[in-house]
């Protein structure tokens, strides 16, 4: 449950950064537990501080010579604007997330094509180094989650390994792990059922680009709540578009599509969520972005069997 603050002569229902007062936040610094912004945090051994009291120069925590109620540690636990719980790490999860995409990526270098063969997104067709028809249509539903992990060559890998890192690590310390770890998942599986539905189905797509749009999306949403300048990430966001229709980079334009939809659907969901019920709201709108994932793969199949 959220910490309410009591201070606030407004009575806000969300407190804003202290040092920032136009931009939300549901982050507390854990000694003085003013409201903190992503920009203001610092990370501490448990949670995050403000920049003062990291410098010695901020109010007594509570219980001490600064006066107030000593209460529990656990009581003041700082919480995301998402609601999500505050770590030490908070880029933990974009690490292993860059750490197996890597990983399998030295897998398809040492077993060959037939690995990516097997793995990637196909709707139905005939492979050259499998047997039979392969795809999606024949049952092969896994290709929609193991083509988010395949690349198909070092310029693929490095360009969306840094853009995970620039987007997801700073988004994972906004949303909290599990929110965000789910909304990777949701975005990348969306991307995956759009090229399904709409590529021809001899037209083999992999990577992690669907997902990372969506973390795009989702930043966009964040932003935009905390009234940051979206110019840059809007700059950042065409150009990718940009690089994503035009002819001859050979770009399944699709699965980035589909991961920036839901990636805005659910980055909304995320960040707008009232705090009452709130993770029943959260959850349940990406439980709803996956029954579209579901229902688009099942027309699809139906078409292509």
């Amino acid at each position: 449950m959220d910490h309410v603050a009591s201070s606030a002569p407004d009575a806000r229902s969300v407190p804003v950064c202290y040092r920032h007062p136009d931009r939300e936040t549901g982050v507390r610094c854990t000694r003085c537990e003013r409201p903190i912004c992503p920009e203001c945090m610092v990370s501490a051994s448990v949670g995050f501080q403000c920049p003062e009291c990291v410098h010695g120069g901020g109010p007594a925590p509570s219980g001490g010579e600064g006066g107030g109620t000593a209460r529990p540690m656990a009581a003041a636990r700082p919480r995301t604007i998402a609601g999500g719980t505050m770590t030490a790490d908070p880029r933990l999860l974009t690490k292993v997330l860059i750490g197996i995409n890597l990983a399998v990526f030295l897998v398809q270098l040492a077993v060959g094509e037939s690995f990516t063969q097997r793995f990637e997104l196909i709707g139905r067709a005939y492979t050259p180094l499998l047997p039979g028809i392969q795809g999606i249509a024949e049952g092969q539903y896994f290709r929609l989650l193991t083509a988010m992990f395949l690349h198909g060559g070092y310029a693929h890998i490095l360009f969306n390994m840094l853009s995970l890192w620039w987007i997801g690590g700073p988004l994972e310390a906004a949303l909290g792990r599990a929110r965000y770890l789910t909304l990777y998942f949701v975005s990348g599986l969306a991307g995956s059922a759009l090229t399904y539905l709409i590529a021809a189905p001899n037209q083999p797509s992999l990577g992690a680009s669907g997902a990372i749009f969506g973390l795009f999306g989702a930043t966009g949403v964040l932003m935009r709540r905390l009234n940051y300048d979206l110019r840059p990430l809007v700059a950042l966001l065409v150009v990718n578009l940009i690089i994503t229709f035009t002819p001859g980079f050979n770009i399944a334009w699709e699965a980035h599509v589909g991961g920036l939809v839901a990636g805005v659907v659910a980055g909304y969901a995320m960040v707008h969520a009232p705090r009452r019920n709130r993770a029943l709201v959260q959850y349940g709108t990406c439980a709803l972005v996956l029954v579209v994932v579901a229902v688009l793969t099942l027309v699809r199949t139906g078409q292509l069997t």
